[in-house]
């Protein structure tokens, strides 16, 4: 095997695999996501998780995901407890405890769950409501552990970079 192709077997084979979640704070998830997105079809991102580099500096602590309309169903991406429901400021907000210090919010979604209620993953949390996106139909969805801010896209979608392997092998020998 050349130089490059080992040297790049031997890091992967070092890489660590854990559970999306289970990262500490700040590391990004190294293994297969595996919550399910919270609308279907398979939204289009709007906008992308940007943090702020200071928590009481602005930024997007979240993404927004484009829906096939508004008045939809959005589901819970992974099992928990519903830990509120409300208005916060003027939006209808549902949050879902994942357990392991993960929760997950959403807004603007109407919803007739209340606090303490079980949902398991896919079941409907409430419907969409305009609004968020002016006249595009969308969803803000927030991921937290603790009091950080995490990519939720990191749950649904592998973002580990791509490693590149050469195309050609060593002849036997």
């Amino acid at each position: 095997m050349k130089t490059p192709a080992l040297i790049a077997v031997l890091l992967l084979s070092m890489a660590p695999l854990t559970l999306p979640g289970s990262d500490p704070p700040g590391v990004a998830s190294t293994a297969a996501p595996s919550w399910s997105w919270p609308l279907t079809p398979r939204p289009a991102v709007l906008r992308g998780f940007d943090p702020p580099d200071k928590p009481w500096l602005s930024g997007h602590r979240g993404v927004d995901l484009r829906s096939a309309s508004d008045g939809g169903p959005v589901t819970s991406p992974e099992s928990g407890t519903v830990s509120f429901v409300g208005v916060v400021v003027d939006r209808p907000v549902i949050t879902v405890d994942h357990g392991n210090g993960l929760r997950s919010s959403f807004e603007p979604v109407r919803s007739t769950l209340a606090k303490g209620d079980r949902v398991a993953k896919g079941d409907t949390l409430g419907t969409l409501l305009v609004g968020h996106c002016g006249a595009t139909p969308c969803i803000h969805w927030g991921v937290r552990r603790g009091d950080e801010y995490l990519n939720p896209l990191q749950f649904v979608t592998d973002l580990r970079p791509s490693v590149l392997l050469p195309l050609t092998r060593d002849p036997p020998g």
